[in-house]
Order: structure tokens, then sequence, then C-alpha cells
């Protein structure tokens, strides 16, 4: 073979081992990242079952009174209870807090919907554990879960399945673990920060982005309008919260998420049932979330103030949360699977 000859056959054999080692690298990095996001994603879901299972507290409830069998969340529609409480390392008052958020949400799993309503601090209700009306936030100081299950059971017809209690840190590390949340502040506040000093947090109006305390303050103050509107902006400052979480900017903070809600949060849902609701999640904007509020107006018998409950659009949100979860108005005990119901007598005084 010629010299010419032998030398041609060599720079196609380095021509062929350049290509084959560049369609290796365009092959190796796009293997690479997936085996890195699928490592993650692992180590996320190790993570979560680990610090949400530490999470999790037995009720002591099978089931809520107003159902005649346990749920199943993957196929029933459900309902659950959120309360933030007041508690705090500062305020040392575990035992003895109150409600300082009340929503309830309910979730229809055949349409991916969500209506999420807020319950006023103040509302004047009954409450079962004293037998007799009061601030629906004293229930909990009172007699704990158990007593503000029951008060919202009663107020509204509907059986609570789940419920998730947060208290002033968890909000606060959730926010900062997404650095920060855009909102929409209505109008200029001076407010306590999560350690009690007073004009703390300063915020002019105007949309902008909101770090922990600062997000925290924004959904506590009600110095220049009602529990009313206070509601309507926590309501918007947790869909800020979901949207900020969801956005593929924040993948890589998932693990502080986690740590953030999983030290500050007891609940009685199992991480199984918890990962059941990923659908609602992942709907997108095909899902339908409405928010909802209670009526009432300003009620001071006393020196005490409540906000009086409208009697006539109580009775329609109760109509609008019973439908959604498949219950007929009218009876008060609930078939979990299929959302018939039975016969009862109405215990509620209202």
């Amino acid at each position: 073979m010629s010299h010419n000859k032998i030398n041609q056959t060599r720079v196609v054999r380095r021509t062929k081992r350049r290509r084959l080692k560049k369609r290796a690298f365009f092959i190796l990095i796009p293997l690479l990242v997936i085996l890195a996001g699928v490592s993650y994603a692992s180590y996320l879901y190790i993570k979560a079952d680990s610090v949400f299972s530490n999470s999790y507290e037995d009720d002591g409830r099978e089931k809520s009174e107003l159902r005649e069998a346990a749920v199943d969340p993957t196929k029933d529609n459900v309902s659950v209870l959120i309360m933030g409480v007041d508690a705090s390392n500062i305020r040392q008052n575990a035992d003895n807090s109150r409600t300082d958020t009340l929503m309830v949400a309910t979730l229809n799993k055949k349409n991916d919907s969500v209506k999420l309503l807020s319950i006023p601090r103040d509302s004047y209700v009954y409450i079962p554990e004293i037998g007799r009306e009061d601030k629906i936030n004293h229930a909990h100081a009172r007699g704990g879960t158990t007593a503000t299950i029951d008060t919202v059971e009663n107020l509204l017809e509907i059986p609570i399945d789940y419920y998730v209690k947060v208290n002033f840190e968890a909000f606060i590390d959730v926010v900062d673990a997404v650095d920060g949340i855009n909102v929409d502040v209505p109008y200029e506040l001076k407010e306590q920060n999560s350690k009690d000093q007073a004009g703390a947090i300063h915020l002019l109006p105007g949309e902008q982005q909101l770090n922990g305390e600062e997000a925290l303050a924004l959904a506590r103050t009600r110095k220049q309008d009602n529990d009313i509107e206070r509601g309507k902006r926590q309501q918007e400052i947790i869909k800020s919260v979901v949207r900020k979480a969801a956005s593929l900017n924040s993948v890589l903070k998932y693990d502080d998420v986690i740590d953030a809600v999983g030290s500050n949060m007891t609940t009685n849902m199992t991480f199984s049932e918890m990962k059941s609701f990923i659908s609602y999640g992942t709907a997108g904007k095909n899902l339908n979330f409405e928010t909802l509020s209670l009526e009432g107006n300003d009620y001071q018998p006393g020196n005490v103030y409540y906000w009086q409950l409208d009697q006539v659009a109580l009775q329609e949100t109760k109509q609008t949360l019973q439908s959604h979860l498949g219950i007929t108005p009218s009876s008060s005990r609930v078939n979990s699977t299929d959302g018939t119901t039975t016969s009862e007598e109405n215990s509620s005084p209202y």
C-alpha cells in the first residue's frame, strides 16, 4: 500500500473517531441530565416521605362523624381544613394558641376543581366544646384541633375529612424558600413582625416582591379594612405561593420548601394520601380554583367585637360546598363513596 493511501486511511479513521466521540458526547449529556433529574426527584420523594410522615398526627378519628364510611382521596370528593395558628417560639403558646387563619378547601375529583372558603377569625358561631357562641378562633384555644373541626362541621354542615395545621414560622419559611412572592399591596401599612416587634414591617402600596416576614404582615393586617378583605388577601397570598412553587425556577427550592413545611406542620393526612392530591396541582390552567368568603356585618354587643354572619349568605355557601362535595344539602350524613346520603335530623343550631 502506498504512503498516501496509508495516510488517507489514518485520516478517515481519525475523522470517524471524532464523529463517534461527538455522538457519544451529545448522547451522554442528555442522559446525565436525565439521571441527575431522576436522582433529585428520588431524593425529594424519599425526603418528603420522611418529613411529612413525621408531621402525621393521629386525631383519633377514623372518619368524620358526618360520613358513613372513610373517604378515599384517590376517587372521592374530600374536604381539608387549613388552620394557621398564632403559635410561635416567642409567644410560647402552643397549647392555647388561636387560629389566626381558618380556611376550608373542598376538592372535587371528577372536575379537578377546588373551592377555598376563608372563615373570618372573629366570626360569631356556636362552639360545641363550650356549648355557646363565641369567636370561632377561640375554639382551638379551648379544645385544639378537635374542637375546631367540630365547630366548622357544625357551622358549614359538611364533613371535615382532613386538616393541616401550620404556625407562623411555616408561612415565613415557605415564602423565603421560594425566594419571595409577588403580590399587590393595597395600601401603606406598618405591622409587627413574627417576634411581635411593633411597626417592624413597613410596606408601601403597589405590586412588589415580599419576603416571608413581609408576606406574613400583609396576611395578618386588618387595620384599614376588615376580616373579609383580610381573608381575600390571604387567599391571594396562598395562590401566589402555589404559583411560585410550581414554576420551573423553584424546582431546586423544593428541598427547602419540604423542610419549611414539614418542621412546622401537623396533619392527619398520611404521605400516601397527600400524593393523591397531586392531580389538582398538575391540572395547570384546567384547574377550576374558586375562592369564597362569608358575608356578614360588625357586631359588638359589649366591649368585644364579633363578625356576625349573614344567615342567608351562609346558607348559600353551605349549599355550594355541599354540592361540590356531592352532598345533598338537606342531609348531614354522607356516604363517602358515591355521594348518596341517609336521612338524619340536623343538629346544628343554625
